[in-house]
């Protein structure tokens, strides 16, 4: 008698996963081919034939058809209401996934459970259909590639989440209406075409809006002098500095006369201790990991790069969360078990596991989606530099919201010279708990001299200093992300990307982050003409709208379809003042390439693109009566830093090639710093 063994195709969302799948399931006993040149691993168990593939992410896209392809052409308006059709983005992808779901019986959808991993899954759910209309389709949902998870996920597969794919669905065609009828809009106005064409995107735009925000408040802050006094005390031979108890004297005046009643000696009028105690921290979710790994030097684009790289090979846990509470179901013990065999965590490991209870910190956002960030404790070979610092990142976060509180100290000491009263103040650590395993942000003991109260120190000096008041701080990334989560402006899956693709439009550089000429142009512009692009709320509101479709309490045809009327009230308002519009984001074009002054006769230096060789220089905008010129790297953006070289007075600029380090450096070819180096 012959049995029937059932086919089954599982579609994961990268190669590298499908790989580690079929190894689990199959006890790495499993054949590998190539389809199309498409990687597919086969393997059986229980009585079922398995075949395993990844993707390459999403392998569709949605588009215009292509009769709205030409921009010239095409008023971009028409583009709002106009049909959405979704192409290949791999057609070899799409032909070997049509030619593998034909011959299954059911097709296992093991993609990233989010809106986009849904969407992926359901794409390729669709592809198949085409050729196998009655296939069944499962999912297997898990936040880590571990044995345990991965097996426990096949053995109990759900429903696919089609509400949450929609969700995905809405976002695409959301962005893509937004994106490309703005973006078109834009460039054809300021006739900036081809690869010079100005981006506006539905998230993209209000967060350089916060960035130019703030520079523009920074640009209009006036500084305000400030005086600072201190004095120096001895005691017993120790010197140490005191501060007065007014921080800030903007009167110089009175400065000066509490200045000249400061003469030989100080009494201590109070010593004071206070003690504190420092929680640890919550587990790590997307915003607060990228910002943590900001704060070590890996960019958010970078960080959430890696962070993948590192679930993929089944170390830590799935990376896209909101979720800062630890499911019941996660086995601590085990992983710290495990994470006892890295000699680098042994001693934190070995001594939470020594403990009769162990009680992780909780966070305020909760979900059932995935878990917070944590190492799965399998151990890492092989990692090396930015990728070994996030992973020992994330595993000292985890190790910390299983720590005790920190217990610290700080004291005070108050001094009285010629009736004006100073203050020192210092502060230790009584109790290191998760300070033992979580060091960033450590600051270090501040200890003050053994003083006791009535003691007389001597005034060995006092200290006068001008200072002046700071506009605010720029973003740094770090900082940007936490913003855009507080206004709801994209999902923890596209923060870091939509930071990053600002910077590769040349619309900011530098960490805390600078907006070039172009990019304050071009939200200034917007912000005067059409103010809803730029702010936070429209975009928040649909976020939420589309949150609702992933919860199946609205229909995203609803949502699109409110997209539209939104967007085609804002190009009213556009049309109406297009040359306006188109006049101010051209002047800040022109500032955009404009270096600095000419070291010869003061006026603008600019980028010149010369007619024959195409090649770019900077030039005098004074010719012909000033000929002052200097030569530019051909490759990479260039940006004004607004300052001049202390040596040769020329501007200085930064030069930004992809690939690359950011580098500085005069204009002055001739400068003595750079005669220096070729010596």
């Amino acid at each position: 008698m012959t049995v029937n063994m059932s086919n089954n195709l599982i579609v994961s969302e990268k190669n590298i996963t499908a790989k580690r799948i079929a190894s689990i399931l199959s006890n790495d006993s499993f054949e590998t081919e190539k389809v199309n040149n498409v990687p597919v691993y086969s393997f059986k168990k229980d009585g079922t034939d398995y075949r395993v593939m990844g993707l390459k992410g999403h392998i569709l896209k949605v588009d215009f058809p292509a009769q709205y392809d030409n921009w010239q052409k095409v008023e971009p308006s028409k583009l709002i209401d106009a049909e959405i059709v979704k192409t290949p983005i791999i057609k070899t992808l799409v032909k070997t996934i049509q030619k593998e779901g034909k011959s299954a019986d059911e097709a296992v959808i093991a993609c990233d459970f989010d809106r986009e991993g849904e969407l992926i899954g359901v794409d390729a759910l669709n592809l198949i259909k085409q050729s196998k209309p009655d296939i069944k389709a499962k999912r297997a949902r898990f936040s880590s590639l571990t044995k345990e998870e991965i097996t426990q996920s096949f053995s109990s597969l759900e429903d696919i989440y089609f509400d949450l794919a929609q969700a995905g669905e809405a976002r695409q065609d959301i962005d893509l209406i937004w994106g490309a009828t703005l973006t078109r809009f834009l460039s054809l106005a300021t006739t900036r075409l081809g690869k010079q064409f100005l981006s506006v995107g539905r998230v993209q735009t209000p967060t350089l809006a916060l960035i130019a925000a703030k520079e523009n408040k920074r640009n209009k802050f006036v500084k305000e002098p400030f005086w600072v006094i201190a004095a120096k005390f001895s005691k017993d031979g120790e010197e140490f500095i005191a501060n007065h108890k007014t921080e800030k004297f903007f009167d110089k005046e009175e400065a000066a006369k509490v200045l000249a009643k400061l003469t030989g000696e100080g009494k201590v009028t109070k010593i004071s201790k206070t003690q504190k105690t420092t929680q640890p921290p919550a587990p790590f979710n997307t915003t607060a990991f990228l910002s943590a790994a900001a704060g070590i030097g890996i960019s958010p684009a970078r960080a959430m790069n890696l962070a993948e790289n590192l679930y993929m090979k089944g170390l830590t846990s799935y990376p896209r969360v909101d979720n800062t509470v630890y499911p019941a179901t996660l086995d601590f013990r085990g992983i710290l078990n495990d994470l006892a065999g890295n000699t680098d965590f042994t001693k934190a490991a070995q001594g939470l596991l020594a403990k009769k209870e162990i009680k992780p910190t909780r966070g305020k956002k909760q979900s059932t989606d995935h878990p917070p960030i944590y190492p799965t404790g399998a151990r890492p070979s092989g990692l090396e530099g930015p990728a070994a610092r996030i992973y020992e990142l994330i595993t000292r976060r985890f190790l910390a919201t299983l720590s005790e509180a920190s217990l610290s100290e700080t004291t005070r000491a108050d001094i009285d010279c010629g009736g004006e009263s100073f203050y020192i103040r210092g502060r230790t650590i009584l109790k290191e708990g998760f300070l033992n395993v979580y060091h960033y942000g450590r600051k270090k003991d501040e200890e003050i001299p053994a003083l006791v109260e009535g003691d007389t120190v001597v005034l060995v000096e006092s200290l006068f200093e001008e200072k002046e008041t700071q506009p605010p701080a720029r973003y740094s990334q770090a900082k940007l992300v936490q913003t855009m989560e507080e206004l709801g402006l994209g999902t923890k899956a596209t923060r870091h990307s939509i930071i990053q693709s600002l910077y590769d439009r040349s619309y900011i550089h530098s960490d805390p982050i600078v907006p070039t000429e172009l990019g304050l142009a071009v939200c200034d512009a917007l912000s005067k003409h059409a103010n809803k692009v730029t702010t936070a709320d429209m975009t928040a509101e649909l976020e939420k709208e589309m949150d609702a479709v992933a919860s199946g309490n609205e229909k995203k045809e609803k949502v699109v379809e409110r997209s539209r009327q939104m967007l085609a009230e804002v190009m009213i308002s556009l049309e109406k003042q297009k040359e306006e519009l188109s006049k101010d984001i051209r002047e800040g074009i022109r500032v955009d390439k404009i270096l600095g002054a000419c070291p010869n006769c003061g006026q603008p230096l600019r980028v010149i693109r010369a007619k024959k060789s195409k090649k770019r220089f900077v030039g005098c905008t004074g010719y012909p009566d000033c000929s002052t010129s200097f030569p530019l790297p051909q490759k990479g953006e260039v940006i004004s830093l607004g300052e001049k070289c202390e040596h040769c007075n020329s501007p200085k600029i930064k030069v930004i090639t992809k690939g690359y380090r950011p580098w500085v450096l005069c204009l002055d070819p001739n400068c003595p710093t750079k005669q220096e180096k070729k010596e």
